[in-house]
């Protein structure tokens, strides 16, 4: 049998969408790109594995145009092919290789609109808190701001309503702000869950309990990471802070936001449907890529089948794709039929990685129904959300020129 992503795509698949009847549009006007007015970016920590990433998939955007880069003192003032140890397996785009790294200054992006953020977590938090004071929109991959109260943590796919919170984010800085704010992307294990956890509890309400185990490959230490005497032959059963990250940050994006007595919005951490979720994280020897086998039991009774569940799958759709990213997938779930699949080294580059691969959507005899998913941690997991989370915002007017 064939993946169903293997399918023949139809000829009008290939045509524009007509995005203008969309009632998301109603609500969130769509930012006028007819104009042909491209967006200034910056990417922060431009040196580093995630940064180079940002700047791979910015080099051709539609929208968004590399326009600053940054890094440590130490690069700064140095040509960008200079400072870099490019890993990549694409060649150093064009348009950075004339570049000059700046420091990690806010007056120095101040004509972007939008800020990339790929800093180490030891130093992006104050680097990030400068960027928002100095009024300039944040996206950010680094853990620093992810369990901030007024910070949304935000997985494109799942939760841009979480948007509705930047307001009361930018109110809560003296002076206020008007387009400054900190918005993080989840982790990378986190991410590729939650997407089809999301897409479940869309379909069939909201999920009770949850059991993950995951596969992590080992680009997700960043470089260099896990020594080779360590990995080769072998999975390490252990990665610092990860299962409790996993297991924290479900319940944030799955959440939705409330308002308090006295008006105020939070986060309600899945709190009017309690969740209880266990993970358990390795490292393992692959490249790109991580796996994660999970078991869900669900509030209803009785519970969906298998095959309920796959249709729920393959019809999923989210506002990236509704409303016109440029770098959603087509598919933002990926659904396989064959007994042995998604698989890391044939899957975690289809759509470019942008989406996520699910299959052996079976029966769970401890719990509802088990499935595995795979999520490139590089794109999806990394700087590709970060781009989509922009994009969304650009077309909700969030930020602009």
């Amino acid at each position: 049998m064939t993946s169903s992503h293997l399918r023949p795509t139809p000829a009008a698949d290939n045509q524009p969408t007509d995005f203008s009847s969309s009632p998301l549009l109603a609500k969130y006007p769509r930012h006028n790109m007819q104009d042909g007015a491209a967006i200034k970016v910056g990417v922060l920590g431009a040196t580093g594995t995630v940064g180079q990433r940002f700047i791979t998939l910015l080099a051709n955007h539609p929208w968004f145009v590399l326009h600053a880069l940054g890094a440590s003192p130490r690069s700064a003032g140095k040509r960008y092919p200079v400072a870099v140890n490019w890993k990549q397996t694409s060649r150093l785009p064009a348009v950075a290789r004339e570049m000059i790294v700046r420091e990690c200054k806010p007056e120095l992006f101040a004509d972007c609109a939008v800020v990339f953020s790929g800093l180490d977590a030891d130093v992006a938090g104050e680097i990030e808190a400068a960027f928002r004071a100095a009024d300039l929109a944040v996206f950010s991959n680094a853990k620093n701001y992810r369990r901030d109260p007024l910070v949304p943590l935000i997985v494109p796919y799942v939760n841009p309503s979480h948007f509705s919170i930047l307001r009361q984010q930018q109110l809560a800085h003296s002076p206020p702000l008007k387009k400054g704010f900190i918005i993080t992307n989840a982790n990378c294990s986190t991410t590729g869950c939650v997407i089809p956890l999301s897409a479940l509890e869309k379909a069939f309400g909201p999920l009770e309990s949850l059991l993950v185990t995951t596969m992590q490959a080992i680009s997700g230490g960043g470089y260099p990471g896990v020594p080779s005497l360590d990995i080769m032959d072998n999975i390490v059963p252990f990665i610092s802070g990860e299962e409790e990250k996993m297991e924290w940050e479900m319940l944030k994006i799955l959440g939705g936001i409330v308002k308090n007595d006295d008006g105020a919005r939070a986060f309600d951490m899945h709190a009017r449907t309690p969740l209880r979720v266990s993970a358990s994280c390795n490292r393992v020897p692959v490249i790109d890529g991580h796996t994660a086998c999970i078991s869900v039991r669900f509030s209803r009774r009785p519970p969906p089948s298998p095959q309920q569940v796959r249709e729920a799958l393959v019809g999923f759709t989210c506002d990236a794709q509704t409303l016109g990213c440029p770098s959603a997938p087509r598919h933002a779930i990926s659904v396989h039929e064959e007994p042995d699949r998604p698989q890391p080294r044939l899957d975690r580059y289809y759509q470019d990685g942008a989406g996520v691969s699910v299959g052996r959507i079976r029966q769970c005899q401890v719990l509802d129904i088990k499935f595995v998913v795979l999520a490139n941690n590089v794109s999806i997991g990394a700087a590709t959300s970060s781009i989509i989370n922009a994009e969304l915002a650009v077309l909700k007017g969030v930020v602009g020129n």
